[in-house]
């Protein structure tokens, strides 16, 4: 909870110290205004920034998600990933990328950092490592490590660490995942809305911006697409987050639940799903987008 950029941590700080936060590689809406090259956006130079002032032998490890989920669907610019392992390489820090969200299979490869080919020395997973039937996470490590793991006691862990049962389901989830070709499903689906949610964006003036990979997008809603002025502030709650919640409501009306988060609707169907599952989704968000267009007009 304490390292992540989330506003939902807010209720639980302060929280382990020590932590010191880097932007995301956001293009959009880039804390740099993405001047070429972005020093945010390229991932190497921000980070090198903050490791100046906080002194670089201090640090032992930069956490990040490969792609970042919830809060965004933020898929690094190529090189980004590539450049953060050779800084972290050159100081001696551990790089740990956060898996839970787009690991095993969700961007049409069983990990998102095989897209950049970009190796980290610890990954933590959970999620789609049992299908979500059963609460399981962990943390995967590279052979340096491991090899130090095994001449060491590691004094973590839950009450529940290793329960068999969850185990057993992750076990038949990677199986299942390998059998049914499921991550291969992932990636057909995932080509076909790289193609179908801009041209849906195109007909919808409150759609800022589509980005993804795989089966995770994203669409970013505006009240206009010049100004880029968010359909609802950053983490709205009460009246101020209605624009969404009526979205999501009138998709849901229509079957189709929507997972909304500040002005972000973000697309992530089952990995196993149809094409023809797909396109009715697609028509659905379709035709509600023109609630959203209204409320952007509104304004």
């Amino acid at each position: 909870m304490s390292v992540t950029g989330d506003p939902r941590r807010w209720a639980a700080e302060p929280g382990i110290p020590g932590v010191v936060r880097m932007f995301d590689p956001y293009p959009y809406r880039c804390s740099a205004g993405h001047p070429q090259p972005c020093p945010v956006c390229s991932g190497g130079p921000h980070l090198e920034e903050i490791l100046q002032y906080e002194g670089p032998h201090t640090v032992a490890a930069v956490v990040l998600e490969s792609v970042t989920g919830t809060n965004g669907v933020l898929v690094p610019p190529d090189g980004y990933l590539a450049a953060v392992r050779e800084v972290c390489d050159r100081h001696g820090i551990l790089l740990v990328l956060d898996e839970v969200m787009c690991g095993f299979g969700r961007t049409g490869r069983w990990f998102a950092c095989e897209h950049w080919g970009v190796v980290p020395d610890i990954m933590t997973v959970a999620k789609g490592i049992t299908s979500g039937y059963l609460p399981l996470g962990a943390m995967i490590v590279n052979r340096r490590l491991a090899g130090w793991l095994r001449d060491h006691e590691f004094a973590g862990g839950l009450t529940s660490t290793g329960n068999p049962l969850c185990c057993a389901a992750g076990c038949a989830t990677i199986e299942t995942l390998r059998e049914e070709k499921v991550v291969e499903n992932a990636a057909a689906m995932g080509a076909v809305l790289a193609e179908e949610l801009p041209r849906l964006a195109a007909g919808h003036p409150s759609v800022g911006e589509v980005r993804g990979l795989g089966l995770l997008w994203a669409l970013e809603l505006v009240k206009d697409r010049v100004t880029r002025e968010p359909l609802v502030p950053f983490n709205a709650k009460g009246a101020a987050a209605d624009p969404m919640r009526r979205l999501s409501e009138a998709a849901l009306a229509r079957g189709l639940y929507l997972m909304t988060h500040f002005n972000l609707v973000l697309v992530a169907p089952p990995l196993t799903i149809a094409r023809a599952d797909l396109d009715e989704g697609v028509a659905v968000l379709d035709e509600v987008l023109a609630a959203a267009d209204a409320e952007a007009a509104a304004d």
